[in-house]
């Protein structure tokens, strides 16, 4: 365990099983509007930053797709269907959390959320006390894919971001978390690794608790 000196958590998805909700939500509100968004559209925008999310939606449906009154009415849907009950935490969230605080092993999280909503979200959950840094997608110049926020992070930790291990489950996560320099572990949760995420990732694990393996052997 002595080359792991943090660990970087994605979070919708990852810590929280609210990606399912992202998905459904995104595809309801661009339905609303008029466009014919799929399943397949709406996974392929996991932790996209807008600057990349908003010419892809519109390479597929045409300038007319308006991202920011779509993505207000997506978070609308969200935050009712949140609103009298708290995200559920993924599996092994609370072992791995608990083992990574036993070991006095520093904890981040990098997400494409907001600030405002990540506390919400994880205060929630019942696990906001559990990291030393909170890093959000609006805090760095470039969001996900791009490294940005898990270079800013590490450092944050006040460390390189090879002395982390970075935990993604999607392919836009995986790549900004390689692409800094992290050991990245892959957890998927609504699709499997593809080849590429096979080749760039450390390693790909069933569930969270599954780390805590992994980490003993480092």
């Amino acid at each position: 365990m002595g080359s792991v000196k943090a660990v970087i958590f994605d979070m919708d998805g990852l810590l929280l099983d609210t990606e399912k909700l992202l998905i459904r939500y995104w595809i309801q509100a661009a339905n609303e509007a008029g466009f014919p968004m799929k399943l397949e559209h709406a996974l392929s925008i996991r932790s996209l930053h807008r600057s990349f999310a908003i010419p892809y939606l519109q390479g597929i449906f045409g300038e007319e797709f308006d991202y920011a009154s779509i993505r207000s009415r997506r978070m609308k849907l969200m935050n009712e269907h949140l609103a009298d009950k708290p995200p559920e935490l993924k599996n092994g969230a609370a072992e791995l959390l608990e083992f990574l605080n036993d070991r006095k092993i520093p904890a981040a999280v990098a997400t494409a959320t907001d600030y405002e909503r990540t506390r919400d979200y994880l205060t929630r959950a019942g696990i906001f006390g559990c990291f030393d840094k909170i890093v959000c997608a609006t805090m760095v110049e470039r969001g996900k894919p791009e490294p940005d926020i898990y270079i800013y992070a590490a450092a944050q930790l006040g460390l390189k971001p090879e002395e982390c291990i970075a935990l993604e489950d999607s392919p836009n996560g995986v790549k900004s978390a390689a692409s800094a320099g992290c050991k990245t572990i892959m957890i998927p949760d609504l699709s499997e690794p593809d080849e590429e995420m096979k080749k760039i990732a450390f390693a790909i694990a069933d569930s969270l608790d599954v780390v805590i393996g992994i980490i003993k052997q480092l």
